[in-house]
């Protein structure tokens, strides 16, 4: 017999529209739009879902509601309204959500023109928002430079401009004002800079260019070269502007661009506003993901959410994806030209957003910042689990002498250098990495058996195919393999082999995944040098030392710790020795190294 909810899925319309999921407490869990909803209901409860969370809201959802919309359009619409209304625990947080500022062109005689962050409606303009005050008060600047507006609240109507019910004021005197409010400016004259200001909020720089440039030339022909130079510096001004706060381009005329980037956890979603060829806007919007949805899913959210918000009318957007908003509006993906360059300088802002977010997040939340590496790496190496605990082996020697080997141990993404070991290679004679590589392996994980210590969940071997096959060796005669991920990195290349797997992996040069690979390699490196350097120096000391009658092993020792190589200790003077080992053998050393050749 079925449940009732499964007869309610059984009778979900074949209709767009937006289903809604409940709990046992008729709590909301989550809201979603869909072209079919009887399918994309029965996605959830017919599939094994990867994610965890998706599991465990599936397993809460007692009731499904519905309302059914003419177009998928509308279905996307009303989705993101319903969610920003009722907040559903499982949907996707959209995290910028404060007031911004604007500029407004007040609906008055004689219009003020401000910033705000208060949007009245009582049939005034505005223009915006911004998304940094710096902004506003840069385009205030600019407005107050060219043209003269007034800055006073008076109610400048005929009636009271003809009473002379008001006074000019120190803005008058200062020349920032022409003084409308006792009729020393004409209407007319003081609305054409405001429509001239509307333009460049606008972003069309062009007519007031024009306009300007064209006075300034009757000035220069009336021979008023004073006014002239005046207007000449407000077309620097204008042109400094626009150079400085806009990427021009005269092919593309009024579009709104969209890019999104994206990791485990967070989306970053890029838009630029482009008008009249030139960009006037840029946005970031982080969203938290809550069921691991696609890109595409949450760029069609976001696109909904920032048009609103920024009240962007353009008919024409770009972006990296197809998605539906309707028939007023036409989606473009470009692939080659003005409009893809376009679109990669929006990804190129968004991917540098989350560089910043990630380095703020490292310093303020060092375990979100971790967790997040781990699921990063767990998906590009596509590992069963998250390789909390990774070593690396190399190896060391030259032309086979004084072979050693090296391991060294990550946890959770960082050097645990306490647990470092050095190897001395022991059953391998002459220059022969793979047998090395097969025998500190073994070694290694068999004392880990032995001892009952933690497996590490990724073994990182520097070398190619051949080292990575002498090390799965030891892992077979061990019973390891299959339990723990092996895989192998060449230097020349960056490429990663896995063990049957003839084709190998090449990951992005600045993946974090590859740098946290490299990290290791290079330690690895490191640590195992650094050994070998060592070992061979002993045996040099060690050498030289007990050749010279009357020095015993005890002595050689003592000189070993003290000056560390036979440099060194030729080096050194006889009183230095002797305050080491006394001034009867350190005779004997000094005589000794006289006589023999350099």
């Amino acid at each position: 017999m079925q449940t009732p909810l499964e007869l309610q899925i059984q009778t979900l319309p074949d209709s767009p529209g937006v289903y809604q999921y409940f709990d046992k407490d008729d709590k909301l869990l989550y809201v979603g739009k869909a072209k079919n909803l009887k399918k994309r209901v029965m996605s959830y409860f017919n599939k094994v879902n990867e994610s965890g969370r998706i599991r465990v809201m599936v397993r809460k959802i007692a009731r499904v509601k519905h309302i059914v919309v003419p177009t998928e359009s509308e279905a996307l619409l009303l989705e993101n309204n319903l969610i920003k209304k009722l907040q559903p625990r499982y949907n996707v947080l959209l995290k910028d959500d404060k007031s911004y500022p604007w500029m407004c062109i007040k609906k008055e005689p004689f219009s003020r023109v401000f910033h705000t962050r208060n949007v009245i409606k009582d049939g005034s303009e505005y223009f915006g928002p911004y998304t940094s005050f710096k902004t506003v008060h840069t385009l205030m600047n600019l407005i107050k430079e060219l043209y003269p507006l007034r800055t006073c609240n008076y109610d400048l109507n005929e009636a009271n401009v003809k009473s002379g019910k008001y006074k000019v004021c120190l803005e008058y005197h200062i020349g920032n004002c022409k003084g409308p409010c006792e009729g020393n400016e004409p209407l007319a004259e003081y609305q054409r800079h405001v429509d001239a200001i509307r333009e460049i909020l606008k972003g069309n720089f062009k007519d007031s260019l024009r306009d300007f440039k064209k006075l300034m030339q009757d000035l220069a022909a009336d021979m008023r070269f004073e006014e002239a130079q005046k207007i000449k510096e407000k077309i620097d001004v204008l042109e400094s502007y626009q150079a400085r706060s806009t990427v021009f381009n005269p092919r593309i005329s009024n579009l709104d661009v969209f890019s999104i980037i994206s990791d485990e956890s967070m989306a970053y979603v890029n838009f630029i506003q482009v008008s009249h060829g030139a960009i006037v806007r840029s946005h970031t919007m982080e969203i938290k993901k809550k069921l691991d949805e696609p890109d595409e899913e949450l760029l069609e959210i976001a696109v909904v959410e920032l048009r609103e918000r920024f009240n962007l009318r353009s008919r024409e957007i770009l972006v990296p994806y197809e998605i539906d908003l309707g028939e007023n509006v036409k989606v473009t993906v470009p692939k080659l030209g003005d409009k893809k360059q376009i679109l990669d300088l929006s990804e190129r802002n968004a991917r540098f957003y989350r560089m910043d977010q990630l380095k703020q997040i490292k310093i303020t939340d060092p375990d979100r910042h971790t967790k997040r590496i781990m699921a990063q790496m767990k998906q590009d190496l596509r590992l069963p689990e998250e390789p909390r605990h990774i070593e690396c082996f190399d190896n060391s020697n030259i032309q086979g002498t004084n072979p050693v080997s090296a391991c060294v141990v990550f946890k959770d993404g960082k050097p645990s250098k306490k647990d470092y070991r050095h190897f001395n290679i022991k059953t391998v004679e002459g220059p022969n990495d793979f047998a090395s590589m097969e025998e500190v392996v073994f070694r290694r994980y068999r004392r880990l058996l032995d001892e009952n210590e933690p497996l590490p969940q990724l073994i990182i071997i520097d070398g190619g195919k051949g080292q990575l096959s002498s090390a799965l060796k030891s892992l077979e005669t061990l019973g390891l393999r299959g339990k723990i991920t092996i895989l192998g990195i060449a230097k020349r290349l960056e490429e990663l082999f896995y063990p049957e797997d003839p084709v190998p992996l090449y990951l992005d040069k600045k993946s974090e995944t590859l740098k946290v690979i490299q990290h290791l390699r290079n330690e690895a490196h490191r640590f195992g040098i650094t050994h070998h350097r060592n070992k061979r120096s002993k045996g040099a000391l060690q050498t030289s030392v007990e050749s010279i009658p009357g020095i015993g092993e005890k002595t050689m020792v003592t000189l070993l710790k003290q000056f560390k190589s036979v440099k060194r200790l030729k080096e050194a003077a006889e009183e230095d020795i002797a305050k080491v080992i006394g001034p009867a053998k350190a005779k004997k050393i000094t005589e000794y190294y006289k006589t023999q050749p350099n």
